[in-house]
């Protein structure tokens, strides 16, 4: 399964965008071993998400599923707030930041990206 958005992805992110800020969902099952390279990444992004204006909401250990899909036993759950779509795309295509995903894709098994937007 794959772990990193496509071009393709991105395009219809920003296509599809209502307007305003966006929470991102991620969640992780790691590889073994690959919580080391995640806490590097983790690290790593914190200039990146300070430069778009992004701020980390929540992060955690997932734990006991009360309505399990098959498969759907993740490791850990993270909700970073961007102020807009935008700001997300500007990130990722930043050079700099595209040279620290490495550690991201390398960390993990699969993984869900989810837009979020918020109601009301």
């Amino acid at each position: 399964m794959a772990v990193d958005p496509t071009g393709h992805d991105l395009k219809r992110y920003l296509t599809e965008d209502p307007g305003g800020e966006v929470v991102m969902l991620n969640l992780l099952r790691f590889r073994p071993e690959g919580r080391a390279s995640y806490a590097s990444y983790s690290r790593e992004i914190q200039p990146f998400l300070a430069k778009v204006g992004g701020s980390v909401v929540y992060a955690g250990e997932c734990g006991t599923s009360l309505v399990p899909a098959d498969g759907s036993g993740w490791d850990a759950v993270l909700l970073v707030r961007y102020p807009s779509r935008a700001a997300f795309s500007q990130m990722v295509a930043d050079p700099d930041y595209q040279g620290i995903t490495h550690l991201r894709t390398e960390a993990l098994e699969e993984a869900v990206l989810q837009a979020t937007s918020p109601w009301g």
